[in-house]
């Protein structure tokens, strides 16, 4: 393959090929960094106009096995439906490129990134974007603007910018940012837990199921990220977008095809049906905004037209429906700016009312019911065991991976209003769930364990994913999981014309509707642990941001305080939910615990009905069960045996001669307890019966005398 354009750039380089292949599309590029191939290719339909207020954009970004020298694990042996990685990916470039398209523009387009090639190394989601940004600026599209993506890792305290794969594991920060030139539009960020010190040897007695036993995982904190830390890295990232940016468009532009006359979609609102709604109607367009819910306000918008078509019979219901559109939002936006009172009378900082009830569900391990103004979401959380994790493997991965931490997200039609179908996950439905999970991981320990949280969005007005995130906090709480650290999450949207801005706290659908920014954060009071910004306007201000930063970090602490407090009277599903307890004990009891071939840990598991995994080396003592009361009764089982003084230890030799006890009988012989409690095999071939079971019976003292020692174990005869 011979390649145009040679690119070195922050940490990697990139190498572009136009026009060689797939060049029956609108644009295409094929583009190569170390070992990895990806090939981006753009095309529209000029047949095909769509005339709503939509652009019909779909981005496919599609991994192939081959790429990493694999072949598709399961009963199918090709490709089928797209992993949640494929599917967060293609989320990412949509919502980066869609702002560059222009106005009017209604042709279906179609964006597929194809994965040929991939080494262990390369940053797949910023190699997606960049491709089809490229594709996107040398296609005949009018797109003049190159967008690419710059991830920011912290590493050891130092900021790493597009780390390696293998440099992100070590990191305590993934921010991934898009953006043009001059603007930031989309930003992606999670805290992560940092170094994992790994502790091995993890006992597994070969006696017990093996799946029982587990290496205990180290405590980590949340490192959520400061604000006044987070705006540094951003100035920092801005400037590397900024040149790679200049870099794309200088290096491109002479392979930029020739821009195709394209039809764009005629869309003019009428002026008269503007003034005559604005001069008769402002009452009902105010008591509109009034109904806060979405299908309330639609059905008050719809009964408006039907009333103004009354009198005005020959008016068009789709002219008259924009205009009405154009009218609410002038009044939504021009009385956030001018009066700073936003359409339910809120002002710009003001949350909405918060309530919170957990453990409504009598069955669930554990639950809880958010609601914030008119948003609810009821989060479920099941507690399970390190192998009812879901199992995945990208691309880039050497084997198979369990994620232990799940986080789905369901936003069924009625939460809207909407008469739809119940279908499969949608990718709002993945990101959202993804946003939540990011944002809670950081302050879990799992131990072992398999924790799922469902959020039921049973009503939505504005930042359910944020509802996700509250609740499913208070769920962890209510399962009575150790978190590191509380964490909130709150919507902030903002308003601006020309110089005039507003940035709006906890969002509601309409100002999210009409509003230019939709900027989720989460986090502790101190710092964020993620964040997800997409930005309508064409790019903000770091300065903005920053005040829309600070802004989110008092909302978060408002409802943290509420949320301790709902915290303080919660009552645990006892009945129902698992414990865990960790302790540690005395390495040189672990004998005693375990007993003759697993026989006294067998025991404790069926009395109490627990799961118990002990650390070989430390002595620590993991302690699962169906209940507290199980746990605590298996503890202080195991905690008396530990405590029963162990007799001094005896140094045996062969044709020492000591009075044992029968401790067992079994078909080949008997175990004889000595007296320091060591047990020693007395062989049916030493006896002169033909059963151990017709000479001694348990309890039985007798005389032995130590014939041989076959590694750990003593071989005794009858003296």
């Amino acid at each position: 393959m011979k390649y145009d354009v040679n690119l070195e750039l922050e940490n990697r380089v990139e190498e572009y090929s136009f026009g060689a292949v797939a060049k029956q599309a609108n644009g295409a590029a094929w583009v190569k960094s170390g070992n990895t191939v990806i090939l981006a290719t753009v095309v529209i339909d000029e047949t095909e106009i769509v005339k709503d207020d939509f652009l019909p954009l779909t981005v496919q970004y599609i991994e192939k096995s081959y790429a990493s020298g694999k072949i598709p694990g399961g009963f199918f042996k090709r490709e089928t439906k797209p992993s949640d990685f494929e599917t967060l990916t293609s989320r990412i470039v949509d919502r980066s490129l869609r702002p560059l398209f222009p106005k009017g523009f209604g042709h279906p387009t179609q964006i597929t990134i194809m994965v040929f090639s991939a080494d262990k190394e390369s940053d797949l989601q910023i190699l997606a974007l960049n491709a089809a940004s490229a594709a996107l600026y040398i296609s005949d599209i009018d797109i003049n603007t190159s967008v690419c993506a710059v991830r920011a890792a912290k590493i050891e305290g130092a900021l790493v910018l597009n780390p390696t794969l293998s440099q992100l594991k070590n990191s305590t920060l993934d921010l991934y940012l898009s953006g043009t030139k001059n603007d930031l539009l989309m930003i992606e960020m999670r805290s992560l837990g940092g170094e994992h010190v790994e502790i091995s040897d993890a006992f597994i007695d070969p006696m017990l199921d093996p799946s029982m036993a587990t290496a205990f995982i180290p405590s980590h904190v949340s490192n959520a990220i400061p604000e006044e830390e987070l705006i540094e890295i951003l100035q920092k990232t801005q400037e590397a977008l900024f040149t790679c940016n200049t870099k794309y468009e200088e290096t491109f532009t002479p392979y930029k095809k020739e821009t195709s006359k394209i039809e764009y979609k005629a869309h003019s609102i009428n002026e008269e049906m503007v003034n005559y709604v604005r001069e008769i109607h402002m009452p009902d367009i105010k008591a509109a905004m009034n109904q806060m819910a979405k299908s309330e306000r639609s059905t008050a918008l719809r009964q408006l037209r039907k009333k103004i078509l009354l009198v005005e019979e020959h008016w068009d219901e789709l002219e008259l429906k924009d205009a009405i559109e154009k009218v609410k939002k002038e009044q939504v936006r021009g009385q956030i700016l001018n009066e700073r009172v936003r359409a339910d009378g809120r002002s710009l900082t003001e949350i909405r009312p918060i309530s919170i009830s957990t453990n409504v569900l009598p069955s669930a391990h554990a639950s809880c019911l958010f609601t914030r103004g008119q948003t609810q979401a009821l989060v479920i959380l099941t507690m399970g065991g390190a192998k009812d994790g879901q199992m995945f493997e990208n691309l880039t991965d050497d084997g198979t991976q369990n994620e232990n931490f799940m986080v789905h997200y369901n936003f069924p039609g009625f939460s809207v209003g909407e008469a739809s179908p119940i279908m499969g996950t949608k990718r709002r439905e993945l990101g959202h769930g993804n946003l939540a999970k990011r944002a809670l991981e950081p302050i879990v320990e799992l131990s072992g364990q398999t924790i799922r949280l469902v959020s039921e969005i049973l009503e939505s007005n504005g930042s359910s994913s944020m509802a996700t995130v509250c609740g499913g906090y208070m769920a962890l709480k209510a399962a009575d999981i150790e978190t590191s650290d509380t964490i909130a999450g709150i919507a902030m949207g903002m308003v601006s014309e020309g110089d005039k801005y507003a940035i709006l706290s906890d969002i509601m659908g309409l100002e999210d509707h009409d509003g230019d920014l939709d900027f989720k954060v989460t986090g502790s009071k101190d710092g964020i642990t993620a964040m997800q910004m997409d930005i309508k306007l064409g790019g903000i201000s770091l300065e903005v941001l920053k005040e829309a930063l600070y802004q989110a970090k008092e909302g978060r602490a408002h409802i943290i305080d509420i949320m301790l407090e709902a915290e303080e009277k919660i009552e645990f599903n006892d009945g129902v939910l698992p414990s865990t307890d960790f302790f540690h004990i005395d390495p040189s009891f672990i004998g005693d615990i375990i007993g003759q071939a697993g026989k006294t840990i067998r025991e404790i598991i069926e009395k109490f009905e627990v799961a118990i995994d002990i650390d070989k080396k430390d002595g620590k003592v993991k302690v699962t069960g169906k209940n507290k009361t199980g746990v605590s009764g298996a503890r202080k089982h195991i905690e008396s045996i530990v405590s029963t003084p162990k007799a001094a230890k005896i140094k045996y030799e062969i044709g020492q001669v000591y009075e044992g006890v029968v401790k067992k009988i079994v078909e080949f012989g008997a175990f004889i307890e000595l007296p320091d409690g060591t047990d020693g095999l007395l062989h049916v071939s030493k006896m002169k019966v033909d059963k151990a079971s017709d000479a001694f019976k348990e309890g039985d003292k007798l005389t032995v005398e130590i014939l041989e020692f076959k590694g750990n174990k003593i071989s005794l005869g009858i003296a």
